[in-house]
């Protein structure tokens, strides 16, 4: 229900629901008219022909002004006073509609729903004018794109034929290379075959070769070891010759020393004292090396002793008598004997007449030489003291037997330092 006081004076050119205007709308300007009589439409109209082409007439608005009252036309509500007044509001408002009418696709006035769907709906317009506006830029620029590729395709066509021409030549050329190299693979095949027979039999050489050079090198590295084996040996063997030759036997095997009041030789005493009761194995022990060192003596010098005989056999050695084929023994039991048992005095005399040969002997070839005691029928004498001492131990004290024993080892000691001296002398000459 419309108020009867209030003025309805247009109604909706859509729905045909009255309308009531804003009070705004009762004054507009000139300005205010120019800039709404500006073609809008027309002007984005303009910018669709130019883009798709064509485009349909549009239909010009209905025009108020021209109207009477009717269903499209306005009444005219109120008191006679007003009239004028309402009259002249009613011009502007509907010269404003009619330049908007003018400018636009839709008649106006509206109201506000049919406003809202009518702008829902040229939405709607524009998103589909958009998208074909799109399809067809897309569809042209397609069409520009195939014809550009057509004239590519002709001028690729031409190269392809061209390049045809060339492959079909190279292909004679590649066939005509491709037979020389198969003749050629047929020789060098055959060529192979030759060197695989060639490096077999080299294999099989090799192989031989090894073997050979394996057992040699064997019996290389045998011999080596042998060689320095014997090079040890050998340097050993030297070593040992260099200090043999260095060595006296005679100073090696019979060491003349003193202990005391006696003489020994190789550690064995060679006496008697009362106060020193040696044992007499240890006294013919000492004979025994005593006969072997004046043998030993003798035969380095080819001396062959006069009417005896020495004979070394240990802690029994002996002194053959030749003329009268006997055997005085150069070893002792203990005790005195008897005054008929004399045969260890006679020995013992018989070695010293022995010792005294050697002597003369050696100063047959050395005037120089002279032993430090005199020896002379069985006695011993200190030229120091001019004493005599007998070797007998019959008729004789203990003290006075070893003395005489202990000179009679001084005197075979300078003998043998004198051999010793005359046989170094010889190796060096040598």
């Amino acid at each position: 229900m419309v108020d009867i006081k209030s003025n309805v004076s247009f109604s909706c050119q859509r729905c045909l629901q009255p309308l009531k205007l804003d009070s705004s709308f009762d004054q507009l300007g000139e300005h205010t008219l120019a800039e709404l009589s500006l073609p809008i439409q027309q002007q984005v109209v303009g910018e669709i022909e130019q883009q798709i082409g064509s485009l349909e007439n549009l239909v010009p608005p209905f025009r108020l002004t021209e109207s009477a009252n009717g269903t499209n036309g306005f009444m005219l509500v109120g008191d006679s006073g007003e009239t004028e007044s309402l009259s002249h509001h009613l011009r502007v408002r509907a010269t404003l509609f009619d330049i908007l009418s003018s400018t636009s696709a839709a008649d106006h006035p509206l109201c506000d729903e049919c406003t809202d769907s009518l702008l829902m709906l040229m939405d709607q317009q524009l998103r589909l004018t958009e998208g074909e506006w799109s399809d067809y830029c897309e569809y042209s620029k397609k069409l520009e794109e195939e014809d550009q590729q057509q004239g590519n395709e002709n001028l690729e066509l031409i190269n392809l034929t061209k390049e045809l021409a060339d492959v079909k030549a190279e292909e004679e050329r590649m066939i005509q290379e491709l037979e020389a190299l198969r003749k050629e693979e047929a020789v060098t095949r055959n060529a192979i075959a030759e060197q695989e027979q060639e490096r077999d039999r080299l294999q099989n050489e090799e192989r031989r070769y090894w073997k050979e050079y394996s057992r040699h090198r064997r019996d290389l590295i045998l011999a080596e070891d042998e060689c320095r084996s014997l090079e040890c040996q050998l340097a050993y063997t030297s070593s040992q010759l260099e200090r043999l030759k260095k060595t006296n036997v005679f100073n090696a095997t019979f060491h003349i020393w003193q202990s005391g009041h006696f003489g020994t030789i190789n550690s064995f005493r060679l006496g008697r004292l009362p106060s020193a009761p040696v044992d007499w194995s240890e006294i013919n022990a000492a004979w025994g090396q005593t006969t072997l060192l004046l043998t030993s003596l003798a035969r380095k010098m080819n001396l062959t002793f006069q009417r005896f005989r020495l004979v070394p056999f240990g802690n029994h050695s002996y002194i053959e008598v030749l003329d009268q084929k006997k055997e005085l023994p150069l070893y002792g039991s203990g005790g005195f004997k008897f005054l008929w048992d004399t045969k260890f005095d006679a020995a013992m005399v018989a070695f010293l007449d022995c010792l005294q040969q050697f002597k003369e002997q050696v100063e047959k070839g050395d005037s120089g030489f002279c032993l430090p005691y005199k020896m002379d029928r069985g006695k011993i004498e200190d030229s120091a003291t001019g004493n005599s001492y007998s070797i007998k131990i019959q008729f004789n004290s203990e003290e006075q037997w070893t003395k005489a024993l202990k000179f009679l080892l001084t005197n075979l000691k300078w003998g043998l330092a004198w051999v010793s001296s005359q046989f170094t002398k010889d190796e060096s000459e040598q």
